[in-house]
């Protein structure tokens, strides 16, 4: 545990210590470490993606969601509208509205999928794949940046140690957007 600052001194990513100590003084039989990893998990990844989104995505015209459907299209080729949403972690209506930006700017095209005429079928554009693949070369050196700063055994323990919390009974019951 490190030495919490004082109010004045926080900040996004320090309130993690703050908070769990006050909560922690407030709610005596509270899980600690387990509000500190949440916390701490959720906060890290929200300054992560909003770097990624602020540094590399949106120069480019591309909001986070953006950048997520894209890329989902990307590696998975044409796909219907529900799958992008489902593998993007979005919800449909919130691809749906998405789409129409992407393919106002010729990005994505839609057509109706052929085993059932009422499923849309997305599928990149070229201008969409040459702007997904020079978005993503960006996207990745921040990515490299961020790991930086971790050795390679202890990116592989982190990567373990979150793809364990990812197939762990919590994850199994907990409530999806999709």
């Amino acid at each position: 545990m490190t030495a919490t600052p004082g109010e004045d001194e926080l900040d996004y990513l320090s309130f993690v210590e703050f908070a769990v100590d006050e909560a922690g003084r407030r709610l005596p039989t509270l899980d600690t470490d387990a509000m500190r990893l949440v916390l701490t998990l959720h906060r890290l990844t929200s300054a992560l993606v909003y770097d990624l989104e602020s540094a590399v995505h949106r120069p480019r015209g591309l909001s986070w969601p953006g950048f997520r459907v894209l890329f989902v299209l990307w590696l998975t080729g044409p796909a219907e509208s529900k799958r992008v949403a489902e593998l993007a972690g979005m919800s449909r209506a919130a691809v749906s509205a998405l789409v129409n930006t992407l393919h106002r700017r010729g990005l994505v095209e839609r057509a109706r999928a052929e085993h059932d005429r009422r499923a849309v079928l997305l599928r990149l554009t070229d201008e969409g794949r040459a702007l997904i693949e020079a978005d993503y070369r960006e996207h990745n050196e921040r990515e490299r940046s961020w790991a930086a700063t971790l050795t390679e055994r202890e990116r592989s323990q982190l990567i373990g140690l979150l793809e364990k919390l990812t197939t762990g009974p919590a994850a199994g019951t907990a409530r999806r957007r999709f």
